[in-house]
Order: structure tokens, then sequence, then C-alpha cells
């Protein structure tokens, strides 16, 4: 028994990581007050073990980046993959972490993990014969879902609210608009027509992209106050934990944050400061499934929802695993490259009952699509 037992463990061992690269690009216009979203930079990789396992992970960058991504997949990180036991999910987490102290905390470093991270979960749940949602905690069965898919900011007035009122036609419970206008009144303006058009009981949510300073936010949040926001979204830089605190106080209006942060220690500084009460971590950009759900079990020791950031496709599952998770955000961007699409009913969204992440790759167009392809062992 102990010789057969040695045989099955050794023969569960990493022996192999592909890592492709695949630009998608939006099928609409998207703009918030920094930025413009042009294309979806799109690391995959595929973590093969001796016994013809294979786990499916991937991160994303925003149209720079991507490639500094595979380059640390390649050249730093997979290598010490070769011969770990891919179940010990925690432990490779913490290694190559600590292996990249000279870059951490940093962005490149944290998606970069998040490929690897999101890939092992997927043979986890695959060997387990269970879908994400269960196997990372088993919390819901259904979440409620709204639209960022239309709230741009450079739609006109008469163009969100046509596009509020569909979603709401659509079963969707909320939307979210871009706020960062030149004058506070313009915004005020837009935001006044939708909520007078889509009613009281509809959510709204707000996201300035970092864009202002303190006493604009402050100015700002003061005007929306009368308008019943589900929230206020970034704000300030994600640096500016204080700023955050400081408009937290003045305002009725909940402070959402989360996208732009990078590690649990730093949402443990927001949650102590009081300086947001949504948190929106995004799973890509905190480093994996690892860290994500000590982030969503971390707010929920401060009473916190948790609202993930993009990626929908995977946070449904990740929402299903946690009590606290409030909102998934509708953007969908790997429809390009997947077979599967999530399953939305009346304002709700539901994980997949699959073992795995609960996406289905469709590889023969990846294949079309992929821009570079690297084997590390």
């Amino acid at each position: 028994v102990r010789g057969r037992f040695f045989v099955l463990a050794k023969m569960s061992l990493i022996n192999k990581v592909e890592i492709l690269l695949v630009d998608l690009y939006p099928k609409t216009k998207r703009t918030d007050a920094i930025q413009s979203f042009q294309k979806q930079e799109t690391p995959i990789i595929l973590i093969h073990t001796t016994a013809g396992e294979i786990g499916v992970g991937y991160t994303y960058t925003i149209g720079t980046g991507g490639r500094a991504v595979v380059e640390m997949l390649e050249k730093d990180l997979c290598p010490l993959l070769i011969d770990r036991d891919p179940s010990m999910i925690s432990s490779i987490w913490n290694d190559l972490f600590f292996s990249t102290h000279a870059t951490a905390i940093g962005a490149i470093t944290s998606l970069s993990l998040a490929a690897i991270d999101t890939a092992l979960w997927d043979l986890k749940c695959k060997r387990a014969k269970l879908p994400l949602h269960v196997a990372a905690g088993g919390a819901q069965t259904k979440i409620p879902i709204y639209t960022t898919e239309g709230g741009w900011l450079h739609k006109t007035t008469s163009e969100l609210v046509t596009e509020c009122l569909e979603a709401k036609s659509q079963g969707f419970f909320g939307c979210k608009i871009k706020v960062g206008k030149p004058h506070c009144s313009e915004d005020l303006e837009r935001l006044s027509h939708v909520r007078k058009s889509v009613g009281p009981s509809f959510e709204i949510m707000v996201d300035a992209n970092q864009k202002f300073t303190v006493s604009e936010a402050i100015r700002r949040a003061k005007a929306f106050e009368g308008l019943d926001l589900g929230w206020f979204e970034e704000p300030l830089p994600a640096e500016d934990i204080q700023g955050h605190a400081k408009l937290a106080r003045s305002t009725s209006i909940p402070i959402a944050v989360g996208e732009s942060i990078y590690h649990l220690g730093h949402f443990k500084e927001y949650l102590v400061s009081g300086a947001c009460s949504i948190v929106q971590v995004d799973v890509a950009r905190i480093g994996g499934i690892t860290p994500w759900i000590k982030t969503a079990n971390l707010a929920e020791s401060f009473n916190v929802s948790v609202c993930p950031h993009f990626l929908m496709e995977l946070h449904v599952g990740l929402c299903g695993a946690v009590t606290n998770a409030r909102w998934v955000e509708f953007i969908p961007q790997l429809d390009d490259i997947t077979k599967s699409r999530i399953k939305i009913s009346d304002g709700y969204a539901f994980p997949s009952t699959e073992p795995g992440l609960g996406i289905d790759w469709d590889f023969d167009k990846i294949e079309k699509l992929c821009l570079s392809e690297k084997v590390v062992g």
C-alpha cells in the first residue's frame, strides 16, 4: 500500500506549463474618466501533470503589460512549478510570492501569480469533481447581477437613459455609470435623468476611475447624495487611503474600492481606516483565487460586502463561494475564446455546476488568435 501510494503521488507532479497570449477587443466603445479600453491582453496558462491532468488559468491587462506578464511567467515563476505537487496551492503561492520579493507588491507580479493560482484551482476542482463555488466555500447558488456595459462616459444623456431602461427590462437589478465630466453639473444632469427614468428601486452605481482630488470627490458626492446611489467607486487614486477615509466620513454614499489594489494587506488598511464600505477585489489583480478568498473573508469580518471588479466568468463562481458577495458585474470579455456563457435569469447570475472554474475554453479559437506560445518543462 505504501509503495502504491508513493507511485500515485509521484505521478501527480507538475511536469509542463504552457503560456499563451491572446488579445481580445471589446464589442463596444468603452471610455471612462482616465482611459479608453482598447484591448484586453489575456495570458492563459495550462499546467500539466505527470498523470495527464491539465489545469487552465488566466489573467489580464487592459492594453499594456501583458507581454511583461508572459515574460515573468516564462522566466521567473513557471520554472519553479516543475516537480511541485499541484494540490499544495497555498504553499506554491507563498513560495512564488517570496521568490518575487524584489518586484512585490506590484501589478505585474500579482497578475502573473493569478494565472498560476487560477490554473491550480481549476485542477483542484476537476480532481474533486466539484464546481469552483462549491470547492471554494459553497455559500450561494445565485448572485444579483448589474451591468456596466452601457454606462460609458462618452455616452450622451439620452443614450444612458435608453440603455439603462433596456438593462432594467432585461432583468438587471442595477447599472454602473461612469462619472468624471469636466464639471460636476454635467455628471449630475446625466445621473438625474437616469434616476428619474429607471425609478427608485433600480440600483445606480457610479465610477470615477480614480479621477478626483479629495476636495472634488467630496463636492461631487455631496451633489450626488439625493440620487440614492449604490456606491461611489474609485473616487480617488487607490494609494490615497486617508483621502478615502475623509471622503467616507463626509458622505452617506458607500465608497467602493478594490480593482486597483494588489495585496490583502492594503485592503486591511482600507477597512481598518474606515475608508471603504464595498470591497471590489479583482481575482487577477489580487494574485489569484487564494488571496481573493482571504480578502473576502477579511471584508466579512468588517461586515463589508464583496462586489468584485470585472472577470464575471470567474467571479460568478467566487461570489458563490462566500457569504458576503453582493453583486456580480456584467461585462463580457471572453466570448471570443470560450464556448460557455454564464447563466443569467431574473436578475441573478448562477455559478456553473461543471467541475473546474466554470469556463469552457475554445482552444481552436485561442490557437487562431494566439500571439505567442511558451513552454516550460
